[in-house]
């Protein structure tokens, strides 16, 4: 029911839905054969039943370097996140079913499919908890920690200064001092804005 129901959602806002599965295996198989941009994932499929989406999930990025991969749930995994980021630090998102709407679960799914992130702020926020206690976020201030926050939830320099009531000046002076703080420099691979997300994300599920 939920698959067919996300299949119309899709459709209807102008995705081309190229195969829906229902167990891992089919879902590699798919992947293989179809080569499609993005693949969204129920971290609990068959045939197992417990996280065998997630396992397919995580191999596919390893194996298909081209795809995008946003993982739905119905509960938390942090343990997980980190090898679903792996060494890939774009195209890859992770939403909970009951607190993704409409409007938000096509917004994360432009953004992983676009090659950016999407992250439930729960997830964040664990992740940015047991991080601040091993790297250089511990240096962030509150204000700064808000923002990061809100950077990794996927939120634009707008929208990040609409919720917190500050002005786009101020935000784009705080992400210039996270970067600072966290030593990121532009490069050709990797951007600034991606890379401080993940240096907690990453260290946070280790």
């Amino acid at each position: 029911m939920w698959r067919s129901g996300l299949a119309r959602l899709l459709t209807a806002e102008g995705f081309t839905v190229v195969e829906e599965v229902g167990d891992a295996d089919a879902l590699r198989a798919a992947v293989s054969a179809r080569r499609p941009d993005l693949a969204i994932v129920d971290i609990r499929m068959p045939p197992g039943g417990r996280l065998d989406g997630l396992e397919a999930a995580i191999d596919l990025r390893r194996s298909q370097p081209g795809l995008a991969v946003l993982v739905v749930s119905e509960h938390l995994a942090t343990a997980h996140v980190d090898r679903l980021i792996g060494d890939r630090r774009h195209g890859v998102g992770y939403l909970l079913k009951a607190r993704a709407g409409e409007d938000d679960f096509l917004d994360a799914v432009r953004r992983v499919a676009g090659g950016g992130c999407a992250f439930d702020r729960d997830i964040v926020e664990i992740m940015l908890g047991a991080t601040r206690r091993r790297t250089g976020l511990g240096a962030l201030t509150d204000a700064e920690r808000k923002v990061l926050e809100r950077v990794a939830q996927g939120r634009s320099n707008a929208a990040v200064s609409l919720d917190l009531q500050i002005s786009r000046r101020t935000v784009e002076a705080h992400i210039r001092s996270i970067f600072d703080k966290l030593g990121l420099h532009d490069d050709e691979e990797h951007n600034r804005r991606v890379m401080a997300v993940l240096i907690y994300l990453r260290a946070g599920a280790g």
